[in-house]
Order: structure tokens, then sequence, then C-alpha cells
């Protein structure tokens, strides 16, 4: 028995000392991703947060795709090398500035080295930066800029948002999760992801269902912008929030809206926004075709379209975190 205890002691130790380095190794990487958009800031006037928010938005893009390879660097943003070198340099792996200008690349030397090379962070970031600058450093201009470059409202929406986000709280790590009702509160769930749906036309179930008393306070589970809030026949007064890695999070049926929430708003983890209630399968103010319950959902964006995935097992791993946090 007392082999035992040591081996058991030994193995959380060990557990221990392996979420303490994961954690580290974690805080480190923020630390240098700073460092090089503050560096991009000090030789483009570019905000760092809208630097950090446009290479955030091109790793979740890299993530959730299978068509363009994954960040191997620090940073995220992808540059085919077409795009870096020139459509019609005939050498693709070119890392002279000069040459890459000739053949109007994007590449550009950002860390003074004398090549413009692919595999450097700062070369890649400059390149983007400079992009920009051709419109502007406000944030009006930015906009075009990034527009311009996406062709795509959603991405330059989502991008702002971030940015809106790193510049109030002044941090990358923005990681924290809530679960989206008070662990003290009387509630249940199960995995309904998937399930069929009759009401308006054969369809699947896009999100787990929390049942609570009507009324009971629904939070936000994450850092992240209100994009949407209002009605809508199916999931009746609703709200969506966009958070810094791509997610979008539905939270529907809802009894009401936390006072003043508004579509722009930042909001924060454990942060309360309406409430659970009945609404829904109507005309606006439809109530109680079903029992209370919070429908919440999650979608993520990869740059060109939009999926609901299964939010249960994440549920699930923001309850277990948020209760060990109040131990």
């Amino acid at each position: 028995m007392r082999l035992f205890n040591i081996l058991f002691y030994t193995v959380l130790c060990f557990a221990a000392l392996q979420v303490h380095a994961f954690a580290e190794s974690e805080e480190n990487e923020y630390k240098k991703r700073m460092e090089l958009y503050t560096r991009t800031e000090a030789v483009t006037n570019i905000p760092w947060y809208y630097i950090a928010a446009i290479d955030q938005y091109e790793r979740n893009v890299r993530q959730a795709r299978r068509d363009i390879p994954k960040a191997e660097g620090m940073t995220g943003i992808y540059f085919k090398e077409e795009q870096w070198t020139g459509l019609l340099n005939p050498d693709k792996q070119d890392e002279n500035p000069n040459s890459i200008a000739l053949f109007n690349g994007i590449g550009t030397d950002g860390d003074g080295d004398g090549k413009a090379s692919l595999k450097s962070d700062e070369d890649v970031l400059y390149s983007f930066a400079k992009l920009l600058l051709a419109y502007g450093t406000d944030h009006e201009n930015l906009k075009i800029g990034l527009w311009n470059y996406y062709k795509r409202d959603k991405a330059v929406r989502i991008i702002m948002g971030k940015a809106d986000i790193y510049k109030q709280y002044g941090r990358l790590n923005l990681d924290e999760h809530a679960f989206p009702v008070p662990l003290h509160s009387t509630y249940s769930y199960r995995n309904t992801w998937g399930d069929a749906r009759g009401w308006g036309g054969r369809r699947i179930h896009e999100g787990t269902d929390i049942f609570a008393g009507y009324g009971v306070p629904v939070r936000a589970t994450s850092y992240g912008i209100v994009e949407m809030k209002g009605w809508n026949k199916y999931g009746g007064w609703r709200i969506g929030i966009r958070d810094i890695n791509n997610n979008y999070h539905y939270f529907a049926h809802l009894s009401g809206f936390a006072k003043d929430l508004k579509v722009g708003q930042i909001v924060e983890p454990g942060m309360m926004i309406g409430g659970v209630g009945s609404s829904g399968y109507g005309p606006p103010g439809t109530s109680g075709k079903f029992p209370p319950h919070l429908h919440y959902g999650m979608y993520k964006d990869n740059g060109i379209t939009e999926w609901s995935y299964d939010p249960y097992p994440h549920l699930k791993m923001w309850e277990r975190q948020e209760r060990k946090r109040k131990k």
C-alpha cells in the first residue's frame, strides 16, 4: 500500500509539472508574439492590436482549413509563394527583395537581414502591414485596406472585432471560458447535437439544450463581440457572440436580454447577457411552446464559410474548469 501511495503521488506530481510546463510554454508564446506585434507597430505606426487581430484571424483560418498548410512559425499569416515572390517570377523561392519587387511580389525585408523570407515572422508581418499602409493607419482606412485584400465583409468584421477586444484588454491570452448558466443553479443537459428537429421543416439540432428555470441568468462563455441580438422565429430572443478564435456562440430561446446589452459590445466570460426562457417557434413574442431552456450552439468560420459543430464536449470541459476554479 505504501509503495502504491508513493507511485500515485509521483504520478500526480509529474502530471502537475507537465501542466505547469505547458502553461509556461503557452505564456512564453504569447509574450514572443506580442514582441513581434509591437516591433511591427514601431516601424509601421499601425497599432499592435490590429496586427494581432489579422494574425489571429489567419491562424484560426489555417487551423480550420485543409487546403492550406498549418502555421509553422510564430505568425499565422499565410501567403502563397506566387503572392510572395510575384506571379511571373520564375523563382518561387526567391528571397531577394529587389527581384521580388521587380515582379510585384508582396515579400519585403522586415527584419533587416537583406532577405525577404516566408520563413521570417517579421518579414511576413511587415509585408502584410505594408499592404495596409497604402490606405492609411486609422480605423476606417484599415477597414478599406482589409476589404481590398480579403474581398469579404465578414472577414473584415471579425478582424476589427478582435482588434477591439485586444485593445480593451491589452493582452493576447484571452482563452478563459465560463459555463453558460451559473453552476449553483439547477440545470441539466445532454448531447443533442445532430438530433432531428421538425418545427419549420426537417432540420438537425445545431446545439445543446441546457434545461433550467425560467429567468436563470445566461452568461457569456468567452471573451467576444456581440454580433447579433434580436428575434428569430426558430430561436426566439437570441444573441450571437464572436470570440477571439473565429467561433460564433449562439444563445437562443431567451426570456430577455441583459440591460443595455447591444450589438458591438465586448463581453467576457461569466458576464450576464440574458435569461433562460421558452421563446421562439413563431412571430416575435411567442413563448411557452416548450419547457424553459437555453439552446447553445457553436459555429466555426474558416475564411470562406461557417458551419455548426458539437458544443457538448466544450460545455463539459468549461463546467469542470469552472468548478475547479471555485474550489
